[in-house]
């Protein structure tokens, strides 16, 4: 029999969507194929600190940290692997082959994550340090978008230093965008934490305020009144394939946390109701989005479409999607023949094919 692969799966994370993770983690861990895969878990608290040790999702879970055991990914790419802190002393607990980051927002999908990753010359799953950052950040998002001739919002960047200075100032620039309502935003989180949905003045104050609490830098977007969210599927390194559409119609004013996460609200219509055209279309632009941004192995590309003109605006690019069995990513995929056990396992595939790659290239120059 061949030898099981060493698989890290890290979930939880210093973020605002540390729950989220936690339970995309579960999903996931529950489909493993352990016959071909040896599992090592690895948590990073609230907090930020990385712990492994039995019973370890549970206790993460529950903030009981008590048992285990601190542990640390070094950048070594001689020995890759998560290694332990016991009695002052530094012992490799396991070797990994390959890590799945299950995490989402700052610190694990923004590419900081993925440079350690890469500092260790270790195979991951999802996009690198550039397609990461790239997506992560909604503001430098667009702006590549539009320079890819890729539709999407109009919108302007402000960061907290310019909030903190000169609110009145950002407000009146924001109401230029155009007419209400707009949609305030975090830069740099996912999973609708941080988004509000303003008409009015004082609703836009308090959008802004709110979403610079999670981040440094915002965005304030144009907003489509009753807009149509469809989403795609994308899989795959150098040659991405898309799935078919599926449409998201929340029941709150928009898709928000808790309808994704908590309530369970919002009907998830696979396939959408859309042409043949503009499902070829939404698949074309998804693939182009994609590899302007230098994805790899997966991500969850979302659109808005405006119902009374049918126009299609690109909304954002999630490398990193959510991964419970009722997210739209892996339904995505199993509305369209893969299902989510054997997505889990091409996702692993793709690690280490782009991982083969990396390793072709010269680390050293000598004259």
């Amino acid at each position: 029999m061949d030898k099981k692969i060493k698989l890290g799966v890290i979930y939880g994370g210093r973020s605002g969507e540390h729950e989220v993770s936690l339970m995309s983690a579960r999903s996931v861990l529950s489909v493993i194929d352990r016959d071909k895969f040896d599992v090592i878990e690895i948590g990073i608290t609230r907090k930020g600190q990385w712990l492994v040790g039995e019973n370890l999702w549970t206790l993460i879970q529950n903030e009981r940290y008590e048992t285990l055991i601190p542990a640390v990914f070094l950048p070594w790419p001689q020995n890759p692997g998560i290694y332990t802190l016991q009695d002052g002393r530094m012992k490799l607990y396991s070797a990994l082959d390959v890590v799945f980051p299950v995490m989402h927002g700052t610190y694990s999908e923004d590419g900081t994550l993925q440079g350690l990753l890469e500092l260790a010359d270790v195979a991951y799953v999802g996009a690198g340090v550039l397609g990461s950052a790239a997506c992560m950040d909604k503001g430098l998002f667009k702006d590549v978008m539009i320079a890819n001739q890729i539709p999407t919002l109009d919108y302007l960047v402000f960061n907290r230093k310019e909030i903190e200075a000169d609110l009145e100032t950002c407000l009146d620039q924001a109401e230029t965008i155009a007419p209400y309502p707009l949609f305030t935003k975090p830069a740099n989180l996912g999973s609708s934490v941080g988004i509000s949905k303003c008409t009015s003045r004082s609703d836009l104050m308090e959008g802004i305020l709110q979403a610079a609490s999670f981040d440094r830098r915002i965005v304030v977007e144009k907003g489509i009144e009753m807009a149509r969210e469809v989403e795609l599927a994308v899989l795959g390194n150098e040659n991405p394939q898309a799935s078919i559409p599926g449409e998201v119609v929340p029941k709150d004013i928009f898709y928000t946390y808790a309808e994704k996460y908590i309530n369970d609200t919002a009907d998830l219509l696979i396939p959408a109701d859309v042409s043949a055209e503009m499902v070829a279309m939404l698949q074309e632009i998804a693939i182009r989005a994609y590899k302007a941004t230098d994805c790899a192995g997966m991500a969850r590309v979302d659109f808005l479409i405006d119902r009374e003109t049918d126009k299609v605006y690109l909304n954002e690019i999630n490398t990193i999607p959510g991964f419970t069995k009722i997210s739209m990513y892996p339904k995505l995929w199993e509305a369209t023949g893969l299902p989510y056990a054997q997505l889990i396992e091409r996702l692993i595939d793709l690690a280490l094919e782009r991982k083969a790659q990396r390793d072709q290239t010269e680390r050293e120059f000598r004259s």
